[in-house]
């Protein structure tokens, strides 16, 4: 009898060890015209997830909230390239950030983007967004390595590149996204 309550005692701490652990929240949020910038965001997803301590939350710009904002450890924002500049919906999005009182202070910030040919202004629109982000003081990451150095990105409409994304474009969103986990782990501990 006394084996089986200090069983139950020990698998009742480890359960409350693993229970007051921070559950940490990556919020994707995007705008997509055409689908190409949802297909990405949903790679970006399928790499941030997957470990049990953060929770991610992939919502379009519209149906996110303040308050979705201020929860998130980390926000990875993705817009599609217009003339080498983000949507205007994306724009107006990062307007109605909580400026006062630093509510965006020390979040991860990371950003991917789809543009129409291989030179339409994917670097341009990823800086433009990342600048934003520091405005508000976020911490930036960028993709895992140098050919990804300022976020995801894929090209939609030149050559052989489709609407359906090529595979390799996939990849690089889905390792952005494991890249924001990995950090926002490590800064969050």
């Amino acid at each position: 009898m006394f084996k089986k309550v200090l069983l139950f005692h020990i698998a009742l701490f480890f359960c409350f060890i693993v229970l007051a652990q921070k559950t940490n929240t990556i919020l994707i949020t995007y705008y997509s015209k055409t689908g190409s910038t949802a297909q990405l965001a949903k790679s970006v997803e399928k790499g941030a997830s997957g470990n049990n301590r953060v929770q991610v939350i992939l919502k379009k710009i519209e149906e996110t909230t303040e308050d979705d904002l201020i929860k998130a450890d980390a926000i990875i924002l993705g817009s599609p390239v217009y003339n080498a500049n983000p949507a205007a919906e994306v724009l107006k999005f990062i307007e109605r950030w909580p400026f006062e009182g630093g509510k965006m202070k020390n979040k991860i910030g990371a950003v991917f983007v789809t543009g129409g040919g291989i030179s339409s202004g994917e670097e341009l629109v990823q800086t433009s967004l990342l600048q934003a982000m520091m405005v508000f003081g976020m911490i930036i990451v960028g993709g895992d390595d140098w050919k990804s150095s300022f976020g995801a990105s894929a090209v939609t409409a030149e050559g052989t590149y489709t609407k359906e994304l090529n595979p390799l474009f996939l990849l690089k969103g889905e390792q952005l996204g494991k890249r924001v986990q990995e950090v926002v782990l490590r800064w969050n501990k």
